[in-house]
């Protein structure tokens, strides 16, 4: 081996969140894995790959540093929007045990529509300002906004090389309208190591230096619980009575309960308890609370999955 080949590559990781967090949605409810983005297994790819592009044993490309970058509702918001506070306190524990150094800003309403104002360049000061005390070796950047093309410049001008983790996917919504997520060309042309993502994922070659299920949170499995038999009595159509059945079929981000009476039973994932909508299999036994749609229709709310 070289002797340049056996000297430690030191990385710093830079994630643009709110960015992860929608790349991760939509593997989570659009995409047919059904499953979250892992941070361990992301940092595990990412020292494998860097290993890879520089020819040199992933011992040698450890992660040194990484920071997570999102604007973030107060408390009082959070605790208005059903889990949004539990959830968002459950993935601060996972960046925490990770060794992920949180960076958060409010967000601000500007005419009705929530705004992240300052994240991108706040984001490009700490990884250039901690790239120079720091001397990372490489930077990687989980982002797609054409607004970091100056981070990369100034980078580029520190000897330092930086790898970009992108995706590029578009799907239908659930009112059928298409949503797309393009990297930005110019940020591609601009990056040492350009990683289209979504790429990689759909190939998932088995030769590969890396397996892609390992970039995914890996999926409980749940015992399959009981549903109804026989008739269903107008008691249990009442609202707010608590019932216990199977779930029937999952959609993007929505599902059906078990429920002959009413042709099987609507829920949403915001009506869950204390579980991701991607912990859910057809066939898992569920106890919810029978409710009541804007058109006086019976849905399943207060969804918890049972072991």
């Amino acid at each position: 081996m070289k002797l340049s080949n056996t000297k430690m590559t030191r990385i710093g990781v830079f994630y643009d969140g709110n960015y992860f967090l929608h790349v991760s949605n939509y593997y989570a409810y659009h995409h047919e894995r059904r499953s979250r983005l892992s941070v361990a297994g992301l940092h595990d790819f990412i020292r494998h790959k860097v290993a890879e592009e520089e020819d040199k044993g992933t011992a040698l490309c450890p992660i040194v540093d990484a920071h997570y970058f999102r604007g973030r509702l107060t408390a009082q918001e959070a605790s208005a929007e059903g889990n949004r506070l539990y959830y968002d306190r459950l993935f601060d524990d996972i960046l925490m045990l990770e060794g992920v150094t949180t960076h958060y800003l409010p967000v601000r309403t500007v005419q009705g529509y929530r705004q992240e104002r300052g994240i991108d360049v706040w984001m490009a000061l700490e990884a250039y300002e901690l790239a120079l005390h720091k001397q990372f070796d490489v930077v990687v950047l989980i982002a797609s906004d054409s607004d970091f093309v100056p981070l990369v410049r100034k980078l580029h001008t520190l000897g330092v090389r930086v790898m970009l983790l992108c995706w590029d996917y578009d799907f239908m919504d659930e009112e059928g309208r298409r949503r797309s997520t393009v990297t930005s060309q110019y940020l591609l042309e601009e990056v040492t190591y350009p990683v289209p993502m979504h790429e990689f994922v759909e190939d998932n070659d088995q030769k590969a230096f890396f397996r892609a299920d390992r970039l995914f949170v890996e999926r409980k499995r749940i015992p399959q619980g009981t549903g109804f038999e026989g008739e269903i009595s107008d008691e249990q159509l009442a609202e707010g009575t608590v019932l216990r059945s199977t779930i029937h079929s999952l959609k993007n981000g929505y599902g059906f309960i078990d429920f002959p009476k009413t042709n099987n039973l609507f829920f949403h994932y915001s009506s869950l308890g204390d579980v991701d909508f991607t912990e859910l299999r057809e066939g898992d036994a569920v106890e919810f609370t029978m409710g009541r749609n804007e058109r006086n229709e019976p849905i399943a709310t207060q969804v918890i999955l049972l072991n």
